[in-house]
């Protein structure tokens, strides 16, 4: 049993082979209470259509960086994005949601009622039913001062970025791509292939004046000349650029979260991406903080709190030989940069194995799912996932 919201997964459990797909994407009814700033939504809607119609009154929920994704997935999984060090993750504006369990139970479940499963579903998967409607906190959001920043990579700007990043106010965050300069029109010839850091900033005050914005991202131009240059002002809804269709490019890929990137990890990073022969490979660095580290560990299946900062490797194939290659380096490339014990987002897990399920969820957080889980589903019905065995009885 495939469970599809939008079809962002990365392993490919929208789909399946020989079983049953239960497609969500027709239900995407939105109610919005403006007063009490909450939405009603179910969860066939895609982030850029819900942001699109809750930007129509100044106000947003935090979501990804795509808005084709649908928000079952990145709500169950978590929800790193633009919105993250000011307003969290997107389960932490989560109030309630509609969960069909596999003995067909249609609950309401929030701190109050089912507040186990509640508690499972932010952050721990498709585990434990069928999300079909959430309650969430909607948040002031209307103009930001967002977009495409590109500069050149080395060991020294790469450091520096994530400086910058981890020291900006929490009304910024960012994502650092570094990667080959793609071949863009509006980049010199000569740079096309180059490695630099295609970064996206997004500055959310909440309404405050566009003075601090600029005053936030002004040490970003400050690192090297940028080769292009589109942060402006723009409605929030803008900063989801549309995805081509007709692109869907196969990948090996690993995350993990890291303590430090000084300029002697960013060395390692530029020698990996730089001596890789892959037409396209990125190490995308995301600092993360502010007010979803202000959340204890344990109070959601998320329990990355105290991490500083998400890096997330990938190299493009072509064919099944290819393949071997690439996952060869992505490897070699995650154990170079390993600190600590690395961890994973749920979110961003390919076909990894029982081992890196568990790395996304320390501590007790995965014994404790276990328990949810003989619970709510003891046969696993819902195992088309990154699954998390029920616990025995």
């Amino acid at each position: 049993l495939a469970v599809r919201s939008g079809g962002h997964s990365g392993a490919g459990h929208s789909v399946c082979e020989g079983g049953i797909v239960l497609d969500l994407s027709a239900m995407r009814a939105l109610d919005i209470n403006v007063e009490h700033r909450t939405a009603w939504v179910e969860t066939g809607m895609t982030a850029g259509e819900y942001t699109l119609a809750t930007n129509a009154y100044g106000l947003a929920t935090g979501f990804g960086d795509t808005g084709s994704v649908g928000i079952g997935g990145i709500t169950l999984g978590g929800g790193v994005g633009y919105l993250t060090r000011k307003y969290g993750l997107t389960i932490d504006s989560l109030l309630a949601a509609e969960v069909v369990t596999a003995d067909g139970q249609c609950l309401q479940v929030d701190a109050e009622h089912h507040p186990d499963l509640f508690w499972a579903i932010r952050g721990g998967g498709g585990n434990f039913g069928v999300a079909t409607r959430f309650k969430f906190r909607l948040h002031p959001v209307d103009a930001i001062v967002g977009g495409m920043l590109i500069l050149p990579a080395t060991p020294d700007t790469v450091a520096a970025f994530i400086a910058q990043a981890e020291a900006a106010p929490e009304e910024l965050s960012t994502i650092a791509n570094v990667m080959p300069a793609p071949p863009m029109p509006f980049l010199p010839a000569d740079k096309h292939g180059q490695l630099v850091i295609f970064a996206i900033l997004v500055h959310c005050d909440g309404g405050e004046a566009r003075e601090r914005a600029e005053r936030a991202v002004a040490p970003f131009r400050a690192i090297a000349t940028p080769l292009a240059d589109m942060v402006k002002p723009m409605r929030y809804p803008e900063i989801y650029q549309p995805d081509d269709e007709n692109y869907h490019p196969t990948a090996a890929a690993r995350t993990m979260f890291v303590d430090t990137i000084d300029q002697r990890v960013a060395a390692t990073m530029v020698d990996y991406l730089r001596n890789s022969d892959a037409a396209m490979r990125v190490a995308q660095l995301r600092v993360l903080g502010g007010a979803m580290a202000r959340v204890p560990a344990d109070a959601t299946a998320f329990a990355h709190r105290a991490s500083r900062i998400m890096v997330n490797m990938a190299a493009f194939y072509n064919s099944p030989e290819e393949q071997i290659v690439r996952e060869r380096w992505v490897s070699e490339f995650a154990a170079a940069l390993q600190q600590n014990d690395g961890g994973a987002y749920v979110n961003f897990l390919g076909h990894e194995g029982e081992d890196r399920i568990r790395a996304a969820y320390p501590g007790s957080t995965w014994d404790r799912l276990r328990l949810i889980k003989a619970r709510y589903d003891p046969d696993n019905l819902f195992r088309l996932n990154q699954n998390i065995p029920p616990a025995a009885k």
